[in-house]
């Protein structure tokens, strides 16, 4: 299904009835991430899943920052009577999911964050993250998506997917080479770690029940969601063995079995 909004377009999938579970994806995903998950509780939830800024099929000619997605998104899910959901984002998706909570978090039952941060601390992290995604963005933008996943695939971020089976690990390259040069470079641009707004003195006023899941073997999230455990007031730390920064795609079942049980736990009343 499609919603405009201004000049956006937005596409959107709702898949099954009941209790209400959001699904936002991650750098060079789109709704077809999440599709196991879909296939295997799309009959205990309704599942709504969304592509974000210069994903997919959401086409979003005039650049969209952070802040101004969560209030798109906010207007798909209203339009759609979607008014209280448990919110579940990973990577960019967790970043846009947390950024969600901190404008909107009375709309929200939980928050599931995997492999997710709060942004960056200092203006002098942000002002080299914003630098080295420019970077990555011109890289996009001249050598085409192609050129860009073979080098993205490669990064230490993603050293376990090496061990995934063959036909799991195509369909992730399928998936990322699905994307258009235009939009890879606009998410950097205006949806990255450097652009969106540092969420690391605002997490003590996310009052809603929070679940961080990371995998043992992505230390550099490993030890930002430690620090965030600290700083939320309600929330639990799973760590994932034998897991690098894709749980929902390396390890799909508990992925889905940790995601249930925390939804359960705190269901709306």
């Amino acid at each position: 299904m499609r919603k405009v909004i201004r000049d956006a377009s937005y596409w959107y999938e709702i898949h099954g009835e009941g209790e209400v579970i959001v699904l936002l994806h991650g750098f060079t995903g789109r709704t077809k991430s999440w599709s196991s998950f879909i296939e295997e509780y799309k009959a205990k939830f309704k599942i709504f899943v969304i592509d974000l800024p210069g994903h997919g099929k959401t086409r979003t000619p005039t650049p969209i920052l952070m802040e101004q997605s969560c209030q798109d998104i906010h207007e798909v899910l209203k339009q759609n009577g979607i008014e209280k959901f448990h919110l579940v984002g990973y990577s960019l998706g967790g970043r846009t999911a947390l950024s969600y909570a901190m404008n909107f978090q009375e709309q929200l039952t939980s928050l599931i964050l995997e492999s997710a941060s709060p942004g960056l601390e200092s203006e002098k992290e942000r002002v080299a993250r914003i630098d080295n995604d420019e970077k990555l963005a011109r890289k996009i933008e001249h050598g085409g998506v192609e050129l860009f996943i073979d080098f993205w695939e490669n990064i230490p971020l993603f050293e376990s997917q090496k061990k995934l089976p063959t036909e799991v690990r195509e369909a992730i390259r399928n998936e990322r080479l699905s994307q258009t040069k235009e939009g890879l470079a606009l998410s950097l641009r205006c949806m990255g770690t450097g652009s969106q707004p540092s969420w690391w003195n605002d997490l003590q006023k996310v009052h809603i029940p929070v679940l961080l899941m990371v995998g043992e073997l992505d230390q550099k999230f490993l030890g930002i969601n430690k620090r965030m455990e600290k700083s939320l007031v309600n929330s639990e730390l799973k760590v994932v063995h034998e897991t690098g920064h894709a749980i929902h795609v390396e390890q799909p079942e508990f992925f889905g079995k940790l995601v249930e049980e925390f939804i359960l736990a705190n269901r709306k009343v």
